[in-house]
């Protein structure tokens, strides 16, 4: 088992920075493939990003060049940081793990999911 657990959401106007963070924990992490996710209201969860152990990343075309993944496996942690954040960015947005060595992008194919952390741009 893997717990997961997001943090580091809020309120920004648009044009704003924000990192959200995602701890686990229960696995060796620098096992896992990380995978940032976001819904907004009324839409399906849409991918975001993704990095594996080898820091190998792959982002959406919606967040190319202003959304950027890390990890620190001494911390437990992934991080996404979101420069010039837009209204549409407005989501909830989910962490996810599996034990994988290659860069998942399908949500289905995660097996631990976080609670999500609300972000919300306003124009």
């Amino acid at each position: 088992q893997v717990q997961v657990v997001e943090s580091g959401g809020g309120l920004v106007q648009a044009g704003a920075s924000l990192r959200l963070s995602c701890a686990a924990s229960g696995r060796a992490f620098s096992s896992l493939t990380m995978g940032w996710f976001r819904q907004a209201p009324g839409q399906e969860r849409e991918f975001v990003a993704t990095i594996n152990w080898n820091r190998d990343t792959y982002y959406a075309d919606s967040v190319k060049g202003r959304f950027t993944t890390s990890r620190d496996n001494a911390k437990s942690t992934v991080y996404l940081q979101m420069n010039s954040l837009k209204p549409e960015d407005t989501a909830v947005y989910y962490c996810a793990a599996r034990s994988y060595v290659g860069l998942i992008t399908s949500s289905g194919a995660y097996d631990y999911w976080g609670q999500g952390t609300q972000v919300t741009v306003s124009s």
